[in-house]
């Protein structure tokens, strides 16, 4: 038996049978042309791109109930498949090699994927594998070869691959691929993006996983855990049947629990909301129980142009305030830069985006900008409960700016006779350790506070969480990790507000008796993670939760905090 550690796409338990997803590169020809079959090859080529398209738009339409995600990814593959550009390199490089056609898209092809994998921005790295699922749809098209199809599967299976290409999963059969184990690959690729939409438990990231597998062995993929077991003994087996099993039976006990408060058997109350990327959501969070937005990301506004203008984002704010019938929606103001890359704002050559320019940085050099989406939240308020918040807060300079220009635009919209909301909280998000150790001078300027695990984690420990050689580091079990999250907290009670949790950690259940125990107030997560939540919150004692926090909060190291959850959730939750 063997265990291999990597990162966790969308949890689950699944036992399973090995079938090994190891497709082959196909040998690619290079030979001179003459200068006279150049218009020949180039006809090819765009043959060749047109039925790649073709085949995609297929795959779409059979893809029935597609999310704007996926949508997106199908999208992003089309443009690159038909762009301009993209196919000006091609003839340019076959006008000036004289090579066959099939090496000229493996180079060009090559040769954009490699400058997206040296970018310092983590989602272009993630798009060099977008750029080989099109070249590879094109050369197979070039060469007449057929792919093997991960359609044509006769029985259920747990996927192995070294990578797998957004496509692979597109076309996949999903109703006998129960889990997922992949070399490479991180929580952010559009690979993952679509695991997650589709519910198929995944952990990548594993380095060398199919070196150590053999089609047909048997396999464990625990991405609660984020392991995968290679040939696990019988007692493990017997272990991990006693999760799946209760596994099984959980989903009918979770949808009852929709209309229940988030509250202890011992009456601590806390509040658990839906974290949201387009407003057309809006409206499903209530079947998961949401009590309100406690992240609404407005980077979606700015990706394109014209988007951002105030009526546009009036109404775009004003739908999701309405579908949410007076549930507190709270608008991050825009958090771009860094690792979201943004056409017009990403051209200064910044040699460490993500220390440099973004966020409420961003905002405050560019206030005119900054106050039009003020003033379209401020316009927006009549329509329900809405609260701001200020991503990327370093220093109280930075958020009494904020406050300042937030003041600006109140005063230009009374000026113009718009109406906005009497009060209207705003809050600091607490996201780099300086926050942390300034927490509770932030928390006088502040109406609450909203925790960013994602960053905080990833300023704390020095870890790149794109990075696939340290993303392992990323532990926010690390005892400087749960000491940020409990001085963020107290100060935040200190001063009397709310602290509210809009990281990935707020969704994790196995984290949730800990995050109770560190007083906790308000956990925002993707709305699918409501209701596992709420499980767990209703079943714990907020007593022993402070107990189990004290507890973590002694251990030195994460492998100690980690089994130290393990063995309390066994005793508090598993065997209830």
């Amino acid at each position: 038996m063997k265990t291999i550690s990597g990162i966790s796409v969308f949890p689950g338990v699944v036992i399973g049978t090995a079938l090994l997803f190891l497709e082959d590169n196909p040998e690619i020809p290079r030979y001179s042309i003459a200068e006279a079959g150049v218009e020949r090859e180039l006809a090819r080529f765009v043959e060749a791109a047109r039925d790649a398209a073709g085949e995609l738009r297929r795959l779409k339409e059979s893809a029935h109930g597609i999310s704007r995600e996926q949508e997106d990814i199908f999208g992003a593959h089309l443009l690159m498949i038909e762009d301009p550009d993209f196919h000006y390199q091609i003839k340019a490089r076959l006008e000036s090699k004289y090579e066959n056609i099939e090496w000229i898209v493996r180079e060009v092809s090559r040769e954009l994927s490699q400058k997206l994998v040296m970018s310092p921005n983590a989602y272009l790295r993630e798009r060099a594998a977008d750029v080989s699922d099109v070249s590879r749809r094109i050369i197979n098209r070039l060469l007449g070869q057929k792919e093997f199809s991960l359609a044509e599967l006769s029985q259920d299976v747990i996927l192995v691959a070294h990578s797998l290409l957004p496509s692979d999963v597109l076309a996949m059969d999903r109703s006998r691929v129960k889990a997922l184990a992949m070399d490479t690959g991180s929580g952010t690729s559009h690979t993952a993006i679509l695991l997650r939409s589709f519910g198929i438990p995944a952990v990548v990231g594993l380095s060398n996983a199919t070196r150590e597998i053999s089609g047909g062995g048997v396999l464990v993929v625990d991405s609660e855990e984020g392991k995968l077991i290679i040939d696990p003994d019988t007692e493990t087996i017997q272990n991990y049947r006693d999760a799946v099993e209760r596994n099984r039976k959980l989903p009918g006990k979770l949808r009852s629990l929709k209309n229940l408060p988030a509250e202890t058997p011992d009456g601590r109350r806390v509040v658990l909301n839906a974290n949201l990327d387009m407003p057309e959501e809006a409206g499903g969070t209530s079947f998961y129980g949401a009590e309100g937005i406690g992240l609404f990301r407005s980077e979606f506004l700015f990706m394109t142009p014209g988007r951002s203008a105030e009526e546009n984002q009036l109404q775009a704010y004003g739908s999701v305030l309405k579908a949410m019938g007076g549930k507190p929606v709270t608008i991050r103001t825009v958090d771009i830069g860094g690792d979201k890359a943004v056409p017009g704002f990403q051209d200064r050559g910044e040699a460490n985006p993500l220390l440099g320019w973004r966020a409420i940085r961003l905002s405050l050099s560019l206030p005119e900008m900054f106050k039009t989406q003020l003033r379209a939240i401020l316009r927006s308020s009549p329509e329900g409960t809405v609260k701001i918040l200020f991503p990327f807060i370093s220093c109280v300079e930075e958020l009494e700016d904020a406050l300042r220009l937030l003041e600006e635009a109140k005063t230009e919209c009374r000026k113009k006779g718009q109406g906005f909301s009497d009060h209207i909280e705003a809050g600091a998000m607490i996201e780099i350790p300086s926050a942390v150790m300034t927490a509770d001078i932030l928390a006088e300027k502040s109406d609450f506070f909203s925790i960013g695990t994602n960053d905080l984690i990833q300023y704390a420990l020095a870890v790149d969480r794109g990075n696939e050689k340290v993303n392992y580091l990323a532990r926010p079990t690390h005892p400087a990790v749960l000491r940020f999250l409990k001085q963020s907290i107290d100060a935040a009670h200190n001063r009397g507000i709310k602290a509210a949790m809009c990281g990935e950690l707020a969704g994790d259940p196995s984290v949730t008796p800990l995050l109770l125990g560190l007083g906790l107030d308000e956990f925002s997560m993707a709305a699918a993670s409501i209701p596992s939540v709420k499980h767990i919150v209703r079943r714990v004692r907020f007593s022993d939760c402070q107990a189990l926090a004290e507890e973590a909060l002694a251990c030195t190291t994460y492998r100690q905090t980690d089994g130290l959850l393990r063995e309390w959730a066994k005793a508090h939750i598993n065997e209830r």
